[in-house]
């Protein structure tokens, strides 16, 4: 499976006004933007174990294509959604439980990066890991 493997965060794209979008705070922004974040997905047909771990937290998700699943974000924001696979690329829905509002993330592999883009209420956002 493609998206197998350790990624470690190589570098952000306009992810700071992405968390101010979100309601983050100007010292989590900070401290996000800079989290050392690391990824080892594991990909079984349709079932994915994903481990994040960063300077602020460890957490293992599970979850299975097209079906809804909890999420908590590293700020605290509460999200229900689904991950679904559109051709080569990962993509999920989510949607807020506090305001309903929709966050559109997907995982893709560019020229051997795997490029996580975020959109939410207009703002576009990326980062970009490198394969460990």
């Amino acid at each position: 499976m493609a998206f197998n493997g350790t990624w470690k965060i190589d570098r952000n794209e306009n992810y700071d006004k992405f968390m101010e979008q979100l309601g983050v705070n100007m010292v989590k922004r900070k401290l996000g933007e800079h989290d050392n974040l690391k990824l080892v997905i594991e990909q079984t047909g349709d079932k994915f174990h994903i481990k994040e771990s960063s300077t602020f937290r460890t957490k293992d998700i599970d979850f299975t294509l097209g079906v809804q699943f909890d999420y908590s974000m590293a700020d605290g924001t509460d999200l229900t959604g689904t991950w679904v696979l559109e051709g080569d690329t990962l993509k999920g829905t989510f949607n807020r439980k506090d305001n309903n509002k929709v966050l559109i993330t997907t995982r893709s592999l560019v020229g051997g990066e795997l490029v996580q883009s975020y959109s939410y209420e207009g703002v576009d956002a990326k980062r970009i890991f490198k394969k460990q």
